[in-house]
């Protein structure tokens, strides 16, 4: 009886795994929810990772110690803006220049200029770049104090940034995004040539680095088209709408935050107990929603993805019921001679695991397949996580554990005389 029981530990598995092949179609159906549900889950977790990564490379790119301030709240709006918001009035040069001098956790500030925004009307139209027979339309045309270098942490691909210099004489020349420089000279350099932009002719003096991120940064940001503030003025003068950015020094964030508030509160004649009329945030506070909308996304996907495995695992429990019922008489014969109830558990046991990690590995190789399409062609930032992989296969044996166990003991609580005598 012993050497009877030793060959047993090795049939189990072999009899689990044949079982299986016996019956393909019938297994692939049996756990088409788990494929879907793990193939979900590895979406999911590979676009969190994408997104989260690509948010970091956007706040090393634009800089951590960086404020963003803005007559509204820079970042995501949602619906419409309120009559108070709408009648804002426009931050100014001049409060970018007192924040620099009265702030002493600041270590710079940009002032950007450009057309006015105005709620409710329609936008005007945006200017273009032109060089010879090549156009580009759809660029972010303003004029920035020669400190936008430092405040955004600009990295240069060609040339030079204008300096305080050019700002000064009001000269006419321009820095241009990366994607203008592909796209009005392809087959030679930009530095030196005449372009057209909005009427002007503008020397190009320097080609910005292309921009990092995928998700978070503005699509516009590598067709940025920067001239000096003073010459930006000269040529629109009816602009007057300013985009602040601060600098504060390093780990003063918080602090420069509140001496901002402050100056700016005042120079707009605040009152105590009113909000502020005007909005400060950062790329950290921009990538904080970004996390949220995607948070809740993840939390829906993952509900429809747990209720696929939930119904994975009835169709396993059915399966395996049904199973117990068809092998009845084999399983009557192999308690007659000598397998022991945990033989027969561990048998069924192993069908429901390994039928379930079959499908866990399925949907991840459909997931990760899916992930590197959106990557490629959706140009959305999706990388896959190796935990996201062993999570998936774990959830997807352990729903082959859970659901298997109640048919495993049925079957190894099988009377063998009443088991053969089954037909």
């Amino acid at each position: 009886m012993p050497r009877l029981r030793r060959i047993e530990f090795g049939e189990n598995e072999r009899m689990a795994w044949a079982s299986l092949r016996e019956h393909k179609v019938r297994s692939f159906l049996t756990v088409l929810g788990v494929v879907i549900g793990v193939c979900a889950l590895v979406i999911v977790a590979s676009v969190l990772v994408g997104v989260d990564q690509d948010m970091r490379d956007y706040l090393s790119d634009y800089g951590t110690e960086t404020l963003f301030v803005f007559k509204f709240n820079p970042g995501i709006h949602i619906g419409r803006l309120s009559a108070e918001e709408r009648s804002r009035k426009s931050l100014t040069l001049e409060d970018a220049l007192t924040i620099r001098n009265e702030a002493p956790h600041v270590r710079e500030v940009v002032a950007e200029v450009m057309p006015r925004f105005e709620p409710g009307r329609p936008a005007s139209t945006p200017p273009t770049i032109r060089y010879k027979g090549n156009e580009v339309f759809g660029i972010e045309h303003t004029g920035a104090l020669p400190s936008y270098e430092q405040v955004y942490n600009v990295h240069m691909s060609e040339g030079r940034f204008y300096n305080e210099a050019d700002n000064l004489h009001k000269l006419d020349v321009v820095v241009i995004g990366y994607d203008l420089k592909d796209a009005l000279f392809p087959n030679e350099a930009a530095i030196g040539k005449n372009v057209l932009v909005a009427g002007v002719n503008y020397e190009v003096i320097g080609v910005l680095d292309k921009r990092k991120g995928t998700l978070m940064k503005d699509n516009s940001a590598d067709k940025q088209v920067l001239v000096p503030y003073e010459t930006y003025r000269r040529h629109h003068p009816a602009d007057d709408e300013h985009f602040l950015g601060v600098q504060a020094y390093a780990g003063m964030k918080a602090e420069a935050e509140d001496e901002v508030r402050g100056i700016l509160r005042r120079r707009r004649n605040v009152a105590y107990d009113k909000a502020d009329n005007f909005g400060i945030s950062s790329a950290e506070q921009v990538a904080d929603q970004f996390r949220q909308i995607m948070s809740m996304i993840a939390l829906l996907i993952f509900v429809v993805s747990s209720i696929g495995l939930l119904v994975g695992g009835v169709g396993v429990m059915n399966i395996m019921l049904m199973s117990v019922t068809e092998r009845t008489r084999e399983i009557g014969v192999r308690k007659a001679i000598g397998a022991r109830k945990r033989d027969v558990i561990r048998q069924f046991l192993t069908e429901a695991v390994a039928l379930t990690g079959a499908g866990g590995v399925i949907g991840i190789i459909l997931g990760v397949l899916i992930s590197l399409l959106i990557q490629k062609l959706m140009n959305f930032p999706s990388v896959v996580p190796t935990w996201a992989i062993a999570a998936a296969v774990a959830v997807a044996m352990s729903v082959g554990l859970f659901f298997g166990i109640y048919p495993a003991v049925k079957a190894a609580r099988l009377d063998p005389v009443e088991a053969l005598r089954y037909e």
